[in-house]
């Protein structure tokens, strides 16, 4: 019998905190501290949200009686870093300064490394974040975008999409790195990874503004009609980068990014709502095609993740149009604290090495 770990897991969002901490494999307890837009807005930066929320997760602590010495561990939900491998790294100075910098970019998700730092200082423990939204394996062929200034860039659900991946490979009972996956996350924002062997060898930048249109996000559009919106003065550039990210995709469309609503009023023969998630499903279809031929067409399984996975009949669609392709799993939602907690076990017990992250 190995050795228990006992494991704190924290994973910022732009308006909660989720709290875990789990023995091993299993959780404890998972709560999540929600932030009113009024207490948001009175920071100027994500980062300076930092002490704000490392007090609150403190304060749950104590409210769920957890002993703080029996933290064997810290891991946080990775931020916008330069470009990296898949793995676990191990929190230090430099990424929490880029972080706390927004040298990348902000996002809620720099808090992870932040907060996972200090409390695992005041513990004596170590702190980690796993696959954060930066991991990069692409091929170099998939950095071409058509134009030299701006080289395509890897930013996508990386930690749902290699937890979902492993367990794929296991249903198969094949290893990761020996099958050849196309994974599908569909939320707030879709990603589509052509996994080969282990590698998500291309990707859309599910962040800014690539691939399918999503409940909040706009995906790829025609770059000159963009220009033309702000050019002549039809909207500003922050209307813009809030249509592409926040205010697009179905939200544009109906006014929701509820997608059970969506669901509902396509079952009630709305003919909006029936367009576009039908169109949805269409753009989600044609880039598991593009991904399918990045794999040569040799793919061990499509798989599902993510909110919309549990939308059978937008499930169904995507079936109608990709199943000549591969065999579909499906696993609904996001399991982002266990995969923070697995990545973290992999590494105590032996399974694989941590990583250290250096400044470029």
């Amino acid at each position: 019998m190995g050795k228990d770990y006992t494991v704190l897991a924290i994973n910022p969002g732009s308006t909660s905190t989720k709290v875990a901490v789990f023995n091993n494999e299993n959780a404890l307890f998972t709560k999540t501290i929600s932030h009113s837009s009024d207490e948001i807005a009175g920071f100027n930066t994500i980062a300076d949200q930092y002490e704000f929320r490392a007090e609150l997760i403190e304060k749950l602590l104590r409210e769920e009686n957890v002993d703080m010495k029996s933290i064997d561990v810290v891991v946080g939900r990775g931020g916008l870093l330069k470009p990296i491998p898949s793995g676990t790294y191990k929190v230090n100075e430099i990424m929490v300064e880029e972080l706390r910098s927004a040298k990348y970019g902000e996002h809620a998700s720099n808090l992870g490394a932040m907060i996972a730092l200090t409390l695992s200082k005041h513990l004596g423990i170590e702190s980690y974040i796993v696959d954060p939204v930066v991991v990069d394996e692409l091929d170099p062929i998939a950095r071409i975008s058509g134009m030299p200034e701006i080289p395509r860039r890897s930013i996508f659900h990386a930690l749902n999409q290699k937890a979902v991946a492993r367990k794929a490979a296991k249903e198969l009972n094949r290893e990761y790195s020996d099958v050849n996956l196309i994974v599908v996350h569909m939320g707030g924002g879709v990603s589509v990874g052509a996994h080969r062997k282990g590698a998500v060898v291309d990707v859309n930048n599910a962040l800014s503004g690539d691939g399918p249109f999503s409940p909040e996000r706009s995906g790829g559009v025609p770059a000159n009609q963009l220009l033309d919106l702000l050019v002549k003065g039809a909207m500003t550039e922050k209307e813009i980068r809030k249509r592409l990210i926040g205010n697009g995709g179905i939200v544009a469309y109906l006014g929701t990014n509820d997608m059970r609503k969506v669901e509902d009023d396509v079952k009630a023969g709305n003919a909006d709502a029936v367009l576009y998630h039908e169109a949805m499903a269409y753009q989600i279809a044609k880039e598991i095609g593009a991904c399918a031929a990045v794999l040569h067409g040799e793919v061990d399984a499509i798989v599902f993740t993510g909110g919309l996975a549990y939308d059978e009949l937008f499930l169904n669609k995507l079936r109608t149009k990709i199943s000549w392709i591969a065999n579909t799993l499906v696993f609904p939602g996001e399991e982002e604290m266990e995969s923070l907690v697995s990545g973290v076990l992999r590494v105590k017990r032996g399974e694989e090495d941590y990583k250290e992250y250096v400044a470029e």
